[in-house]
C-alpha cells in the first residue's frame, strides 16, 4: 500500500495547459494571481511565491535582519530544513524541546533558552497542529523578536481562532510532492508588513527590482540589481497546478478529518500505541497521522508493517542527532528529552484524501498484528 498518493486531476492538467499556451512560464501573471488567492485564504495583507518553504524561510530570516551573531530559537522535532535555513544565514540555531503530547515547540522551553542575542523563533507546526501562537506571540513582543513560523504541515490549520501568518513576521509553507496542496515543489510565504513582502520579492530574484512580468510591455524598461538577492522564485506552471486545488481544500480537509477520526477509534484501547494529541481551540490541519509506539519496538514495528506492505515513515527523527550536527556542535543523546523519545517511538501511517476505507482498515488490522504479535 502506497505511503500517500497525490489527487491531482483534471482542473490541474488544465490549469498547466492554459500556462503553456500562453507567454509566461517562469513569474507572471499566474504567481501574482496565486498571492492573492492565497492571501485571501489565510487572512493575512500579502503573500509571496518562492521556491520551496526551505527558501521561504531563509529568505525571511534575511529580510528581518538576521545574520552572524545572531540566535534564532527552533524546535529539533523537524525535518533538516528549517534549521538548516537558519544556520545558512550565518546565525547560530538554538534547541528548545517539545511538549510530550503534541511535539510542538515548548513555549516555557523557548523562554529557558534566550540570551541577550536571541533574535527570533522560529515554531514548526508539526504534523499540521499549530504551535501555541498566541503565548509565542506575547513572548516575542515582551523581548523584541521576531517571529517565523515553519507552517510546511498547516496550511489549513488554525489555533484559537487564528491562522498562519496572522501572530507572526512570515509564515512559511511548503508544496512539496506530498503536501495538503502541492506542485511538486514549491513554496509561499505569508505576511503583514508590505514593506517586507516588497522587500522578498526583491530577495527571491537577485535582488532585482523588476522581475520578467514587470519588464514586459511596449516600451522597455530598465532594472537594477538593488541588493544581493537569490533565485527561489516560483514560475507560472507551478502556480497553475496550485491555483485549482484552492477551492477543494476544506473539503479535502473534511476528508483527512474523517479519516484521522477512524483511525483514532481503530487504534482506541490498543496497548502499547498512542494517537496524536488535539489541544482545544485548534484546527488540525491534518498533513499527518502518526502514532506512537514503545521505542525499544519502534524499528521491529516499522519492519512489521512494511512486510505486510504497509507504506511507512518517520517524522522526525531529531535533528541535533544527525551525523552533521552533532559532529558540528557535540550534541548527545539526552539534551531534549521530549523530542527524543518522539524521535524514537513515532511511526507515520498512510494518510491522504484518497485513503480507501477497506484500506485504512488494512493499515489498522497490520498495526493491531504487529503490536499484539510481537
Amino acid at each position: 500500500m502506497d505511503f500517500y498518493h497525490h489527487s491531482l486531476g483534471r482542473d490541474e492538467w488544465r490549469a498547466v495547459r492554459r500556462v503553456m499556451g500562453g507567454l509566461f512560464l517562469t513569474t507572471g501573471p499566474e504567481t501574482a494571481a496565486l498571492e492573492k488567492e492565497m492571501a485571501a485564504f489565510l487572512g493575512v495583507p500579502d503573500t509571496v511565491g518562492v521556491s520551496s518553504c526551505t527558501e521561504a524561510m531563509f529568505l525571511s530570516l534575511v529580510a528581518l535582519g538576521v545574520g552572524p551573531g545572531d540566535e534564532v530559537i527552533t524546535t529539533p522535532t523537524s525535518f533538516v530544513s528549517t534549521a538548516n535555513s537558519i544556520i545558512r544565514t550565518g546565525a547560530t540555531c538554538v534547541f528548545a524541546d517539545v511538549e510530550p503530547g503534541t511535539g510542538n515547540l515548548d513555549v516555557a522551553a523557548v523562554e529557558a533558552a534566550l540570551t541577550p542575542r536571541t533574535k527570533a523563533v522560529i515554531p514548526v507546526h508539526l504534523y499540521g497542529h499549530m504551535a501555541d501562537m498566541r503565548a509565542l506571540r506575547a513572548l516575542a513582543n515582551r523581548h523584541r523578536l521576531h517571529l517565523v513560523e515553519d507552517a510546511a504541515h498547516c496550511f489549513e490549520g488554525v489555533r484559537d481562532d487564528a491562522r498562519p501568518g496572522q501572530l507572526s513576521d512570515t509564515a512559511c509553507f511548503s508544496f512539496y510532492a506530498t503536501k495538503n496542496l502541492t506542485c511538486g515543489e514549491g513554496g509561499l510565504v505569508a505576511c503583514r508588513a508590505p514593506d517586507l513582502a516588497a522587500h522578498l520579492r526583491r530577495l527571491r530574484l537577485h535582488g532585482i527590482d523588476r522581475d520578467a512580468a514587470t519588464r514586459h510591455g511596449l516600451v522597455y524598461r530598465h532594472w537594477d540589481m538593488l541588493e544581493l538577492g537569490y533565485k527561489a522564485n516560483m514560475n507560472d506552471l507551478q502556480a497553475a497546478i496550485l491555483r485549482p486545488q484552492l477551492p477543494k481544500v476544506q473539503a479535502k480537509l473534511a476528508r483527512r478529518q474523517h479519516l484521522a477520526r477512524r483511525y483514532d477509534r481503530g487504534f482506541a484501547g490498543l496497548p502499547g500505541v498512542q494517537v496524536p494529541e488535539v489541544r482545544p481551540g485548534v484546527v488540525h490541519a491534518r498533513h499527518l497521522y502518526t502514532i506512537q509506539v514503545d521505542p525499544a519496538r519502534r524499528d521491529e514495528v516499522l519492519a512489521g508493517l512494511q512486510a505486510r506492505g504497509i507504506g511507512v515513515a518517520v517524522n522526525f527523527r531529531p535533528i541535533h542527532l544527525m551525523t552533521w550536527w552533532r559532529e558540528r556542535f557535540g550534541y548527545r543523546e539526552g539534551a531534549f528529552p521530549n523530542a527524543e523519545r518522539l524521535g524514537a517511538s513515532t511511526i507515520t501511517l498512510p494518510f491522504y484524501p484518497g485513503l480507501r476505507r477497506d484500506a485504512q482498515d488494512r493499515v489498522v488490522q497490520a498495526v493491531r498484528e504487529v503490536v499484539l504479535g510481537g
